[in-house]
């Protein structure tokens, strides 16, 4: 995975090309790409500020989204709301002059008058592979003009995660079966599919997707999740309306007779560490695979 690294810094100025277009939007009397002052950066989407934070420049950031909470000292920046449900006048009131968003902000409507006003705008494309953290870390640092330390920052993290998930391989036959879930809501299973982030941490740490018939997130029927017979159940670690007890888990008719319900084998991650696809993702592999060791020993 060393060639990541190097494929990203031969490619250096096709990156700032891209960025340049279509990716980069300048609003009509924008100037500046490539602003410098303190607090002049919006970020939204966590993996981006973590990014930020990452290659130095958290002195950068003047204002945030509601998933960015990593590290803890970025909440007590203003926070503009949910990425997916940003208002242009929530997004504008905190004065940015540059905003990094990340792939799947919005809505929309949204953005379109957020791309049309004075404020250069860079869209980060979302991560699911080595390749495409590298790629983040790239567009991040070019737009904020540190690419040497960009430079530096992907050369860690390749070589990280390629340790990672090189010591979390494993036989297939020997993988274990993880079902992410994704809510429970209404008594009803909404698992991930493939091409997920969910899916690509499974299989970099070492298991198996339980569910590979779809593509992304889909809600189940009982009889597919005993189909899945998934070992291990997979969540994000969180509560109120979205969370739910072990025993309330496994008491689920779709899961009681799975083998995961069997041998009580759940397990919560942090779902910025387990999904962002971050400077961190070396870290929630190790995490995940050593989890499921402990679940098998």
């Amino acid at each position: 995975m060393r060639r990541f690294a190097n494929m990203a810094r031969a490619g250096r100025a096709g990156l700032l090309a891209a960025l340049l277009c279509p990716m980069l939007v300048l609003g009509a009397g924008a100037q500046e790409a490539k602003p410098r002052a303190e607090g002049d950066v919006l970020s939204i989407g966590g993996s981006v500020t973590e990014i930020v934070v990452a290659l130095g420049q958290a002195h950068r950031l003047g204002a945030r989204d509601t998933t960015s909470t990593y590290p803890p000292e970025v909440t007590d920046l203003p926070d503009v709301g949910y990425m997916r449900a940003l208002s242009p006048e929530g997004v504008l009131s905190v004065g940015p002059d540059l905003i990094l968003a990340e792939e799947g902000a919005g809505p929309p409507e949204a953005l379109e008058v957020i791309r049309a006003a004075d404020v250069a705008f860079v869209e980060v494309p979302q991560a699911r592979t080595v390749e495409d953290i590298l790629r983040k870390i790239e567009i991040i640092g070019a737009a904020l003009d540190v690419p040497d330390r960009a430079e530096a920052l992907a050369d860690r993290v390749s070589a990280d995660l390629e340790q990672a998930i090189r010591d979390a391989a494993r036989p297939e036959a020997e993988k274990p079966r993880v079902l992410f879930v994704l809510s429970t809501q209404g008594g009803k299973i909404t698992a991930s599919g493939t091409g997920t982030a969910a899916d690509a941490l499974i299989r970099m740490a070492g298991g198996v997707n339980a569910i590979r018939d779809f593509t992304g997130f889909k809600q189940i029927t009982d009889e597919a999740v005993g189909l899945a017979a998934p070992d291990v159940i997979l969540m994000m670690d969180r509560g109120g309306d979205h969370g739910i007890a072990d025993d309330e888990l496994f008491a689920m008719p779709a899961v009681r007779l799975t083998p995961a319900a069997r041998t009580r084998s759940v397990l919560r991650m942090d779902g910025l560490l387990m999904l962002g696809f971050g400077p961190r993702t070396a870290e929630a592999v190790r995490m995940l695979n050593r989890a499921l060791h402990r679940l098998e020993g």
